[in-house]
């Protein structure tokens, strides 16, 4: 092998070694970012890529190559308390075993609640992901996805935002929507935080989500398991038993809602996994029955 065709070899092993990293990051707004004051921007990365005080809330986009795509797009919320964003771990790291599986990935770095940054902070985020959601829709021929297979994914905290997009939808906190469904086709809930109803919900997230002094009104809203009717998409859920950071009976209650709605949706619960599955189950483990899933509910072929 000559030494150009060396270099050809290597520049290929290289393109393909990173053509599954985001094609481009994109602000989630093509305007003025509703419910925002006039701040600067403070956000702070550490070199783990852990994301804190986001005001200025983007997509970044990882599209797998035409030929391979399925039409299916999973939006991916990570998660972080409400108060920091793990957004390598539980977001473009994820993303990028999607793409190659053929299903398109939208990292969402949505903002995180803080009076600084925001008039009304309890509805930032989900204004975010609503608009990610009409986004897609929007441009779904652009980028090869079917409107009708976008699905929201979160994870912990970002389970909660994932969750409250598949219950809240009827009820658009966007300015406009321009008559787009802000509704997901489908969640995939991991370690979900689902109620902040005493006793079972995750107080840190609840405290910055809502408040330290939230009403027993704002507590039942976003108390998601309670928000399930028979318009609610069907959802993936897994969950370990000990974990001790965010009960499994979060996602224990919010399948039986589901249930009891008639909501096809499927739930793993791992004997072991503690909060953020570090060590067991492994990726591989349940990812795969995440990707069984959606093949089965029909959103993959």
């Amino acid at each position: 092998m000559t030494s150009i065709q060396k270099i050809k070899v290597t520049g290929l092993f290289l393109f393909l070694s990173f053509s599954c990293l985001a094609q481009e990051e994109i602000t989630l707004y093509p305007g003025s970012v509703p419910n925002a004051k006039d701040v600067p921007n403070e956000e702070v990365k550490t070199p783990s890529q852990v994301v804190s005080k986001v005001s200025q809330p983007t997509l970044s986009v990882f599209l797998p190559p035409k030929e391979k795509a399925t039409g299916a797009a999973v939006i991916i919320c990570p998660g972080g308390g409400y108060g920091v964003l793990v957004i390598k771990r539980e977001g473009y790291d994820v993303a990028d075993a999607f793409t190659k599986q053929g299903i398109a990935a939208f990292v969402l770095k949505y903002r995180l609640p803080s009076e600084k940054t925001m008039i009304d902070p309890s509805i930032g985020p989900l204004q975010d992901a609503q608009q990610a959601i009409k986004t897609i829709r929007q441009r779904a021929k652009e980028w090869n996805v079917d409107p009708q297979k976008i699905g929201i994914m979160g994870f912990s905290a970002g389970g909660h935002l994932a969750a409250t997009a598949g219950t809240h939808f009827t009820q658009s906190v966007l300015p406009a929507t321009d008559g787009i469904s802000v509704r997901p086709d489908f969640m995939i809930l991991v370690y979900p935080v689902i109620s902040f109803m005493e006793g079972i919900g995750h107080k840190g997230s609840g405290a910055n989500l809502l408040g330290k002094s939230a009403s027993a009104e704002q507590i039942k809203l976003y108390s998601n398991d309670l928000q399930v009717t028979a318009s609610t998409p069907p959802a993936f859920i897994t969950h370990a038993g000990d974990d001790t950071v965010v009960p499994v009976s979060n996602s224990l209650i919010f399948y039986e809602a589901l249930k009891k709605n008639n909501i096809p949706s499927e739930l793993h619960i791992y004997s072991k996994g503690e909060h953020g599955y570090l060590k067991v189950p492994a990726f591989d483990e349940w990812f795969g029955r995440c990707l069984h899933w959606m093949a089965t509910a029909g959103f993959v072929k």
